[in-house]
């Protein structure tokens, strides 16, 4: 049987690891909600970007990645917060939270006005490095996904697959699903060829998902 591409991503040597604790324990600060390109902060530095469907735990990874609890808060309402947020790690890097997608209680018209506004920004922020797609473990990639990836491959966005949850699934379903992933991200050619596991909960993955952030050029 021919081993698909896309392995987990390895743990990072110390220094990298250094590296991603140094920018994370900086501070992290909420900049602003953007609704319209016209608000995006200058692009004065580098930028990584989160995206995933509603309760994915993105706001939970956000404020694992951070040490800050409530720096990313969850909506009680999936779909609700439609504002892309800026936040600050450091002196050098922004994290940008996008919208949660998939969710089925919103208007069409503001959804496609999301979308819109979505596709702007990843196909024209010249200061984006890579955007993190968060996929739930428990479930692989669903259509809706596959919406997003086919949108980053268009604007040339690598995407990196963070998989959530991973302390929901026991080691042989968690197989099962990566096998999915694997498969479905051979389909797209932005994704960058290696998948992060994390438990914000445990905190599986969050130095290595820092790391990787702290040395992206």
């Amino acid at each position: 049987m021919t081993t698909l591409p896309f392995p987990i991503a390895e743990e990072p040597d110390p220094q990298a690891l250094e590296q991603g604790r140094l920018l994370f324990a900086g501070e992290t600060e909420f900049v602003k909600g953007v609704v319209a390109m016209s608000g995006l902060p200058d692009p004065d530095r580098m930028e990584v970007c989160f995206a995933g469907r509603s309760n994915v735990g993105k706001s939970s990874l956000i404020n694992a990645l951070t040490g800050m609890k409530a720096l990313a808060r969850a909506s009680n309402t999936p779909g609700r917060t439609q504002e892309i947020n800026f936040f600050t790690a450091g002196e050098s890097h922004y994290l940008v939270d996008l919208p949660g997608y998939g969710y089925a209680n919103a208007p069409v018209a503001v959804v496609e006005k999301w979308q819109r506004l979505l596709k702007k920004y990843l196909s024209g922020r010249q200061t984006l490095r890579r955007a993190f797609v968060l996929i739930d473990a428990r479930h692989g990639v669903k259509k809706v996904d596959d919406e997003i990836l086919s949108l980053l491959d268009s604007a040339a966005v690598t995407f990196q697959v963070v998989l959530t949850k991973a302390d929901k699934v026991k080691e042989k379903e968690r197989a099962r699903i990566l096998d999915q992933v694997r498969a479905a991200l051979s389909k797209h050619p932005a994704a960058y060829p290696e998948i992060v596991v994390t438990s914000s909960e445990k905190g599986w993955g969050i130095p290595t998902l820092r790391a990787i952030i702290a040395t992206l050029e």
